[in-house]
């Protein structure tokens, strides 16, 4: 179940106060999980068993996403807003520079935690800011047909076609590569998940001049791609890896743009890996 937690941030327009829901379960070092554009923390739940044995794991709906507020007025959803609030978040519960793991928006932003030296090390599954232009337009364009579909579908024939594996492909294999191995309750709630996101359009189009082009040094850094990943596509990896040339780069086989749910085995081991 989910716990609420508010803290204060600054804004220009003074202070604000933010709420963030969030999911801790397991015990050892902190782990912070962040999810990635539309989604929400459930995106976690394939690999938070393995996770937990070995980590203080917090899995948290990012602001405007999932069941955590949007963020106030004054408080923008570009990077220089968000990593601040996330750094307050940390230190709302106690956490002294996590482990961060992220998919896609995700994962930029815990590469920016880690160079702001926010966490202690960072594993990055197919994370956002490695686009040439052409290839930002293509995902920003499949997200907003993603979004679209999600808003024009009855929530019934939502739940209607998650009860089939045809079903579940047609609404999420754009980012799983084995939609098939999501349950039909997951199926469905990620998408009214997507439906809900207030902060969806606001993140996209701060994103439109999002470009991570700086050194991580000083820490643990993995950037993991999917073989199959529809969204984000791979050769963006290997810019990652040009930019951050002391990270290691791993290819995740058979895994789409979410990896967690096509092989939770393998995204738990590296993200254990970078974190020890």
């Amino acid at each position: 179940m989910a716990t609420s937690v508010s803290f204060t941030v600054d804004s220009p327009e003074g202070p604000r106060t933010v709420s963030v829901a969030y999911e801790r379960t397991g015990s050892g070092e902190p782990l912070l999980l962040l999810h990635g554009i539309g989604h929400h923390r459930q995106a976690w739940d394939p690999v938070l068993p393995v996770l937990a044995s070995a980590r203080d794991v917090i899995a948290i709906d990012l602001p405007g996403f999932g069941v955590s507020a949007a963020l106030p007025d004054g408080v923008p959803y570009d990077l220089a807003s968000v990593v601040p609030v996330l750094g307050s978040f940390c230190e709302a519960l106690g956490l002294d520079r996590p482990h961060v793991a992220g998919n896609s928006l995700g994962g930029l932003l815990a590469l920016e935690l880690g160079r702001e030296k926010l966490v202690r090390s960072v594993t990055a599954l197919s994370p956002a800011g490695f686009w040439t232009e052409s290839e930002r337009l293509y995902a920003f364009g499949t997200l907003r047909a993603m979004r679209r579909g999600a808003l024009v579908l009855p929530v019934p024939l939502i739940e209607r076609l998650s009860r089939s594996a045809a079903g579940r492909a047609a609404l999420t294999s754009t980012i799983y590569a084995r939609p098939g191995r999501r349950s039909p309750e997951a199926v469905v709630s990620e998408t009214v998940a997507l439906r809900e996101a207030a902060g969806f359009h606001e993140t996209l189009a701060v994103g439109r001049n999002v470009a991570f082009t700086e050194d991580v040094p000083g820490l643990p850094v993995t950037i993991a791609w999917g073989s199959r990943d529809r969204l984000l596509l791979r050769r963006q990896g290997v810019r990652a890896k040009h930019a951050i040339p002391g990270a290691r780069l791993v290819r995740l086989p058979g895994c789409g743009h979410v990896p967690m749910n096509d092989d939770p085995a393998l995204v738990a081991r590296v993200i254990l890996d970078t974190s020890r």
